[in-house]
């Protein structure tokens, strides 16, 4: 039976430990086992293409801009059609599904860089039609005070399987150079896992506990999911972190930049993102209390500024293994503050009934800045090399962060005047 989440209660309980809601752990259960999946697969890739494929840096860019933006294709479906039929769970599983699919997928096409790329579009797709749904049912699990904490559990337990998914990976490459079929059927097997706690453990809300009637059940479009952005405080929160994203580095551009400082042996590669992992999974909940309590808007920025610290450090002639240690802590704490602080920021604004279309918006958004951003970036690194195209990137951020404050200051003002009236 749906479990209602009462906010009294919760408040009371909680001491050290954040207390959130069954459905909320169970999510996070299914992100685990999906992440240490998803994981052992993309933290292969840029060494695969770079260093044993030689692709250029243009094109790995357009790959890797591919993987981070081809979700932002069917967001706004996934969200709108949980929203229209109320049946967030069932969306979500059929993202998750496709993501597990493609694992079937690493075992046929091989090592064709092509084929490989567009198996890794049809899990990004599952990525994008799954990840509003979900977030919209650990909304609706969580009072409104809470929300941040919330998310940041989810985050916490979805980026501990982004940090066992490469170690996964290392391990069985370092027993068995070239073995990527192994990586592939024990990353298969993890998608399962996670599909299963879905499926069996989480439940749809009943309307009823949202405050939500039958009639307007088909009052839903795709026009009525593009009015959000006349709801108060959405543009200033599009805004936002759509330009910040734009001016992000992305990971895998980041950990080559690292590699290429510090001249480390290749095949400790995946290891980068485990330590970033890491970091991100023990910050993630303190970062999200913390949003809750000196406000969300805050903390997001905060972590922007974060990353800027770790593109100054990329400008920076250092040598030995501190700096990359540094900014590794720095780059984790940047996500911690900012991921799922991010839509707890949207799940305040947006109403229950376009809970999900809201986020699939706004993560959307992001997601295509965030493709457009890598593309750029990598052919700034071909055309002038990889310090100019980090110095860029550095004044793109900081110019970002400067529109982001001022955007998501209208936002805050914006609420203050719905509070108010």
């Amino acid at each position: 039976m749906y479990e209602v989440v009462n906010s009294g209660q919760l408040l009371k309980a909680r001491r050290w430990m954040p207390m959130v809601s069954r459905a909320v752990v169970m999510l996070g259960l299914t992100s685990l086992f999906t992440d240490i999946s998803s994981e052992m697969v993309a933290t292969i890739l840029p060494l695969y293409l770079l260093f044993d494929l030689h692709l250029s840096p243009a094109a790995f860019g357009v790959i890797d801009g591919l993987y981070q933006g081809a979700a932002a294709l069917v967001r706004i479906f996934g969200g709108v059609a949980a929203d229209r039929s109320r049946r967030h769970k069932e969306v979500a599983v059929i993202g998750y599904a496709l993501s597990a699919v493609a694992r079937l997928g690493l075992l046929v096409v091989g090592n064709v860089w092509t084929l490989l790329a567009g198996v890794v579009m049809v899990d990004r797709l599952g990525k994008g039609i799954r990840t509003a749904p979900r977030d919209a049912l650990i909304s609706f699990n969580t009072p409104k005070e809470e929300l941040g904490t919330a998310f940041g559990v989810h985050r916490a337990l979805d980026t501990a399987g982004a940090m066992i998914g490469p170690v996964v990976a290392f391990g069985l490459l370092t027993i068995a150079p070239g073995a990527y079929d192994a990586v592939f059927v024990i990353s298969l097997c993890a998608a399962l896992i996670g599909l299963g706690f879905l499926t069996l453990f989480v439940q749809n809300p009943p309307q009823a506990a949202l405050g939500l009637g039958g009639a307007d059940r088909h009052a839903l479009s795709w026009s009525a999911a593009a009015q959000l952005l006349r709801v108060r405080g959405m543009a200033p929160l599009l805004l936002a972190g759509t330009v910040l994203s734009l001016a992000t580095i992305s990971d895998g551009f980041l950990y080559v930049t690292m590699q290429r400082r510090v001249e480390f042996a290749a095949r400790f590669f995946p290891l980068l993102y485990v330590a970033t992992a890491a970091v991100f999974m023990l910050l993630a909940v303190p970062a999200g209390r913390l949003a809750d309590r000196i406000g969300r808007a805050r903390v997001f920025i905060g972590g922007y500024a974060l990353l800027l610290v770790v593109y100054v450090s990329l400008l920076v002639p250092w040598t030995g293994p501190l700096p990359v240690i540094v900014d590794l802590i720095l780059l984790g704490a940047y996500y911690a503050a900012t991921d799922g602080v991010l839509m707890a920021l949207a799940s305040a604004i947006v109403p229950p009934e376009q809970r999900a279309a809201g986020m699939a918006l706004l993560t959307t958004g992001t997601s295509l800045a965030r493709l457009a951003g890598s593309i750029l970036f990598g052919v700034l690194w071909t055309w002038q090399g990889v310090g100019v195209a980090v110095a860029l990137s550095l004044a793109g951020l900081s110019a970002a962060i400067l529109v982001g404050s001022v955007a998501l200051r209208r936002r805050g003002e914006e609420a203050d005047d719905r509070a108010t009236s």
